[in-house]
This record gives C-alpha cells, sequence and structure tokens, in this order.
C-alpha cells in the first residue's frame, strides 16, 4: 500500500485535529488495523466514531482492516515489510511487550487536553491504573499504548440471589464469604461453580492472597518441591476442601466443560463464578439485559499479605507505529474513540467497563467500578500459578479432585510434592 502525503498539509491537520476545529485542507488518510472483527460489538462502536471523527475532520479518511485476532499472526510481518499501518489494537500487555519496538512513546501527549475530553488533560480524563499498568510493561516505563475497554478478574455473581438469602454486603474476608456461602445454601442456592477453563485461577488466586503472587511463581517453578510444605498451601488446599464438603460448590464442578460454568450462572442455577468483567458481554444471549449482576474481590485470607487492592485486570490497547506520517492526528483519533461520547458508547454496547475517568458505567458492572478505582497490584493471568507449564496440568488435575471431593487436602498437597 502506498500513499503520498503533502508535509504541510499533514501539518495543518494535526492542528485542527487537535483543536477540533473542522478546516478544510488536503486529503489525509490514517491506515488502521483491528483486532476486532466487523461483526462485533465493539467494532460496530468503533466504525461509527471513526466516521464521526471523519465528520468532525473534513479532510481525513481512516481505512479500517477488520483483522480480528488474527492480528496477532499478521501485523508484525507486514509491520516488517514496511506496509503502511498508523495505529493497531490489541491486549494491553501483548502490544507493549510483542509490538513496542515499532511503536511511538506517547507520554508528550499525556498533558494535551481534546475535543472530547472536556478541557482536561488526557491524563485526567482516563484510569490512571491502567496508564500506570500500560508503562509497567515496557523495559524504559514510557507510555507506548493507550488503553480502552478494561477488562477485571473478580467474582461475578447473581446479586438477587444474595438478596434473596440476605446476604447484604459483599464478602471481604474468607470468613465473610463463608458466611455468604452459607445463607445462600440455605436459601437453596448453589453457592459456587467453576470449570475446566477456570479451574487454576481459584487456588491462584487464594495462594497469591495468602503470601503475593511472586511467590506462587517461585512455588510452581520450584523444581525442589520444598515450598509445597509451606502452611500457605495446606491453608488453600483445607479452605477448598471444606466447601467441597459443606457443599457450596456445584455438584459438577469436576466434570464442568467451559462454558458450563458459565452457563449455569446465566440461568440462575447458581450464584458466583471467578471469571472476568467480560462475562457479562460473553452470556448477554442467555441471561438478558436485566439480569442483576455483582462484582466482588477474591476476599482476604487468613494471615494473608494481599487485598482486594490486587487483581489481574488489563485492556485493550491502541498504538501508533513510530513511523507515522502524521502522529498527532493519530493520537486525536485514539483520544477520539477513548474518551467521551463513544467511550460511554463502547461501553454500553459491549457491556464492558469504559476507561474514561467520568464515563458512567453499564449498570450491571457499577460494582466493579470501586475496585478499579482502588486497584494498586496487577496479578499476571491466575496469580502467577501458571508460571511453570509443564506443573501446571498436575496442579489443575488434582485440584479438579480436590473440589470434586475425591481427595483430602492432604492427598493434594503430597501430589503436587511428586
Amino acid at each position: 500500500m502506498k500513499r503520498t502525503l503533502v508535509v504541510a498539509a499533514a501539518v495543518a491537520m494535526a492542528v485542527f485535529a487537535l483543536s477540533g476545529c473542522a478546516k478544510k485542507v488536503e486529503s489525509t488518510k490514517l491506515v488502521y488495523w483491528s483486532m476486532w472483527n466487523q461483526t462485533e460489538p465493539q467494532a460496530q462502536v468503533i466504525e461509527a466514531a471513526v466516521r464521526d471523527f471523519e465528520s468532525k475532520n473534513p479532510g481525513v479518511s481512516v481505512e479500517i482492516n477488520w483483522n480480528g485476532r488474527e492480528i496477532r499472526k499478521t501485523l508484525q510481518p507486514a509491520l516488517d515489510n514496511k506496509q503502511v499501518i498508523d495505529l493497531w489494537d490489541e491486549d494491553i500487555e501483548r502490544v507493549v511487550k510483542t509490538w513496542g519496538a515499532y511503536a511511538l512513546r506517547l507520554d508528550d501527549y499525556l498533558g494535551k487536553s481534546f475535543p472530547t475530553t472536556g478541557g482536561k488533560a488526557y491524563k485526567d480524563s482516563v484510569m490512571g491504573s491502567l496508564v500506570d499498568l500500560a508503562r509497567s510493561y515496557s523495559s524504559d516505563k514510557g507510555l507506548y499504548a493507550v488503553p480502552y475497554q478494561p477488562f477485571l478478574f473478580a467474582f461475578m455473581y447473581n446479586k438477587e440471589h444474595f438478596a434473596k438469602a440476605g446476604v447484604t454486603a459483599t464478602p471481604r474476608s474468607w470468613d465473610e464469604l463463608l458466611d455468604a456461602m452459607a445463607k445462600l445454601k440455605s436459601a437453596g442456592f448453589v453457592p459456587m461453580t467453576v470449570d475446566d477453563a477456570y479451574m487454576d485461577t481459584l487456588p491462584g488466586y487464594y495462594l497469591a492472597r495468602a503470601k503475593g503472587y511472586p511467590w506462587v511463581q517461585s512455588l510452581v517453578k520450584d523444581k525442589t518441591n520444598a515450598m509445597w510444605d509451606d502452611p500457605a498451601v495446606m491453608q488453600m488446599a483445607k479452605a477448598f476442601e471444606n466447601l467441597a464438603k459443606m457443599g457450596y460448590l456445584s455438584k459438577t464442578v469436576s466434570s464442568n466443560k467451559w462454558p458450563a460454568g458459565q452457563q449455569d450462572v446465566a440461568s440462575g442455577a447458581v450464584t458466583m463464578y471467578l471469571n472476568g468483567t467480560w462475562l457479562v458481554n460473553e452470556i448477554m444471549g442467555t441471561t438478558g439485559p436485566d439480569f442483576k449482576w455483582g462484582t466482588f474481590s477474591f476476599p482476604t485470607v487468613p494471615n494473608g499479605k494481599d487485598d482486594g487492592t490486587a487483581a489481574n485486570y488489563g485492556a485493550q490497547a491502541f498504538q501508533i507505529n513510530k513511523n507515522c506520517a502524521t502522529p498527532d492526528l493519530a493520537f486525536a483519533l485514539v483520544a477520539h474513540l477513548t474518551t467521551g461520547a463513544w467511550d460511554a458508547e463502547l461501553a454500553k454496547k459491549s457491556y464492558g467497563v469504559p476507561v474514561g475517568g467520568t464515563t458512567e458505567w453499564p449498570a450491571q458492572l457499577a460494582e466493579a467500578k470501586a475496585i478499579f478505582e482502588n486497584l494498586k497490584t496487577c496479578y499476571p493471568w491466575a496469580a502467577g500459578i501458571q508460571a511453570d507449564t509443564d506443573k501446571l496440568p498436575v496442579i489443575v488435575e488434582n485440584f479438579t479432585r480436590l473440589v470434586g471431593g475425591t481427595v483430602t487436602a492432604e492427598q493434594f498437597v503430597a501430589a503436587m510434592k511428586r
């Protein structure tokens, strides 16, 4: 793909795009490669937002290439072949760690205001925790990606079940979780489920709450297996053995194949499921928009280290090519997509989390907002328990038996040491 740019026109375009003025200049094109498929709600909102940006900036055209998740395979070869691609998006960690060498450093834009930021600097218009997260993935701690559509991994639950069972507050400690489960069971509800896709997240989160995620990573990498003798491991195993014994877990947990667990939540058969805030959109076809969703952080555990300020969270993110001929214009488009009305529309249509600090949240995720606002520590996926891919299948197999009630806590720990 080739294009000819008039330098003076490009500069003028950058100026009026940042100021929000509609001024006719020579045609300038941006090329955007997207991670979304064109039929997805995210793509539909983004396309409408891009066309709105074009209408507000006469002379600008944006070519969108809907790559879907294949962008993970197609983007880098295209960049290596010098194909003109001005900006792209994908998972925040992936874009920084995998494509950071191709990306423009964006720190200088954070202090600028844009038509959609209400007179505030961009950095004051979006979640600071996500900007910090983007920085944390780069070797020089610079900003090489702009987050949007955040997610949080936490307990997703049925608020109607809580209300009918007399659970008036979300659990913050393991004891409070047990109390809520007892009330749910007494009211005739199955308190919790899990399936094979997320089985490792439960022990991972418990151990991270007990000792921190770096310790969890060290645990699973310990070739001597001596760390499995730590009392925190037995405490975790006993905790989940107790859930199974008390009947607080679905009877199908040991045989559930994804998406069986989330469908049980969607149908109202189970109350709680440790999952991502994306779950609301993922099972909307079953629940409908009126399902009463709630969210709470994995609770603290006895003698533990971490609390609700630590979680696995992240976002998708935009990057701008360091060779982009009109980077100011490209960032103006990114600001248009990630703040103001289009940030709100994306959250609304995808039942997702907005990145704008003052954007209204979907009702289904209202309880997730306070969690996001207090995040300080980002866990890796499953809180670090996947750090050794050889050990992971052993953990999952035996933890599945533990929550299924076919092995004891002592047998679980013994299996981890073999």
